[in-house]
Parts: C-alpha cells; sequence; structure tokens
C-alpha cells in the first residue's frame, strides 16, 4: 500500500492510491497517519478496506507528510563509505546514531526554509524507515518484522552548527522544514528488499547524488536491530539511514544552498520530492 496525507499544512487528510494511481480518501476509516495508526496491527485493518469503495480525490492539492508526526526522528550518520570518505571520517565500526527534532518534520514539496543564521546550508537524500512494531532486543534475524514500511527524506542539514558549535549533531539537523517525508509511506511488503533501492538528489537540475541502499555500511536489518539494544522503538517512529556521497559539504570547493535552489529527492519505488529553498523571513 501507498498512504498518504493531502491538503493544506494542518487540516490535511488521509488518503490512498489505487490501482490506477488515484487518491482515495481514506480518512473515514483513519482520521490520520501517526503512531499506533501506522502499527502492524492497523496497517492489515487497512488492507481490509475495499479501496474501490472509497471517494477518488479528484485534486489532492499539497501533499503533506506520509505521518502528521512522530514519536522520535532517529539518524544513522556517516552509512555510506564514500560519503564518510568525503567527510573526512573514518567509517564507523558501529551505527551512529542521533535525532532531528521532531519539529523538523515537513511535506515532500514544501519549501525548505534556510535558518538566519545559516551559512552551510546542506542536503541528503536518504531512505527512511517506519517502525510498526514495538522492537526492544530483537534480533538480526527478526528485525524486518518490526517495520511497517519506507519513505524519502531529505535530512537537510546546517553543517556550521552540526560541527563547529559543540555539542551534538541535532542542532544542525532540527530547523522547521529540515525533515522533508514522503510523499508516501510505502507499506514493507510492497518494498520487498530495502538494500536494493536507487537514491538520487539533483540540485537545480544537476545529479549530485546516485547510489543504491545495497552500499549501506549498515542494513536496515541490522540498524533496527542494534537500535533495539539501547531503546525501545515505537510504532511511528523514523529512522533516516543515512546519505551516500554528494552532499555539499563533500564538494571542491565546497557548495551550500542558497535562496531559490530546487531540490528533487527520490528513493526508488518511494516516491519523488521537490523543494524550493527559501531564507527565513
Amino acid at each position: 500500500m501507498k498512504l498518504l496525507r493531502y491538503g493544506p499544512e494542518g487540516q490535511e487528510k488521509t488518503g490512498i492510491l489505487d490501482g490506477d494511481g488515484k487518491v482515495r480518501d481514506l480518512s473515514a476509516h483513519v482520521p490520520d497517519l501517526a503512531g499506533p495508526a501506522v502499527a502492524l496491527v492497523a496497517l492489515d485493518r487497512i488492507r481490509a478496506i475495499d479501496v474501490t469503495t472509497l471517494p477518488v480525490v479528484d485534486t489532492p492539492g499539497r501533499i503533506g507528510s506520509c505521518l502528521a508526526w512522530v514519536p522520535n526522528f532517529f539518524c544513522i550518520g556517516l552509512n555510506y563509505a564514500l560519503h564518510a570518505e568525503e567527510s573526512g571520517m573514518d567509517k564507523p565500526k558501529e551505527p551512529i546514531i542521533f535525532s532531528k527534532a521532531t519539529s523538523a518534520l515537513s511535506g515532500p514539496n514544501d519549501d525548505v526554509v534556510i535558518p538566519r543564521t545559516s551559512r552551510k546550508g546542506d542536503w541528503e537524500v536518504e531512505l527512511g524507515v517506519v517502525i510498526g512494531k514495538t522492537a526492544l532486543y530483537v534480533s538480526e534475524e527478526n528485525a524486518l518484522d518490526h517495520v511497517a514500511g519506507y519513505c524519502t527524506i531529505n535530512d537537510v542539514s546546517e553543517r556550521s552548527f552540526q560541527t563547529e558549535r559543540g555539542g551534538q549533531w541535532i542542532k544542525g539537523k532540527s530547523a522547521p522544514t529540515f525533515g522533508p517525508t514522503g510523499p508516501y509511506l510505502v507499506t514493507a511488503d510492497e518494498v520487498g528488499d530495502p538494500q536494493t533501492l536507487r537514491v538520487t538528489l539533483k540540485l537545480n537540475g544537476k545529479t549530485v547524488q546516485d547510489s543504491n541502499t545495497s552500499d549501506m555500511i549498515f542494513s536496515v536489518r541490522q540498524i533496527v536491530s542494534y537500535m533495539s539494544q539501547f531503546m525501545e522503538l515505537r510504532p511511528g517512529d523514523i529512522i533516516a539511514t543515512g546519505t551516500p556521497s554528494g552532499v555539499g559539504m563533500g564538494m571542491t570547493p565546497q557548495r551550500f544552498l542558497r535562496p531559490g535552489d530546487v531540490m528533487e529527492v527520490e528513493v526508488e519505488g518511494l516516491g519523488a520530492q521537490k523543494q524550493t529553498v527559501i531564507a527565513a523571513r
């Protein structure tokens, strides 16, 4: 299934794509997509609905984040070997875990707002994992049984906040609009193997990131199992699983986001995003 949220910001309704790619109104059955509403048992209830009986939405308009809110917005750092190399850092021996503020969550095509004191805004296409079942001390063998689905994420970053201001990376990851997510939550059964997906990002029409999740240092299975040894993952949590090489910080000379830039972000099978960069008012 491909689930989505559509409508003006703060007034989104839930939808599902039918076999012809049309949006059907799901809101009478699922008021919103988040937390328990994306648990595996809840997704099974949605599967039981005859999609053809749902109203067709001819003009869905704006597409919102595929999740209304998230309990936790986790990220994995330096999870592609070439990205670690371009960042001048050693390949990690264990997954590097950090967080984005949940208030960074935004729609896949909403403007990205560069903070007032920003100097080094950057882009990061990532495969997003949405947890569908409480995970604590799970094995790698069973880890994917706890995944509800996947989505496209742009882990927008501010490098001077992240690396030059001390403390944790979260400061450079959490500004409002720094978490474009969606357009769809694609259920795990439709995706199959998450380690075979092409990930790409274009900046002003030029491809700057082009890789495949097969190049991840730590797989989705390993990440979910590893994280569950330290914390309880809950339905609706998102994990952004890392970005490949091609970020602005790694270029020579470095290239950072400017107002007017356009990012086109896509993970194979999960839908595309398009954001225009604007300055904070």
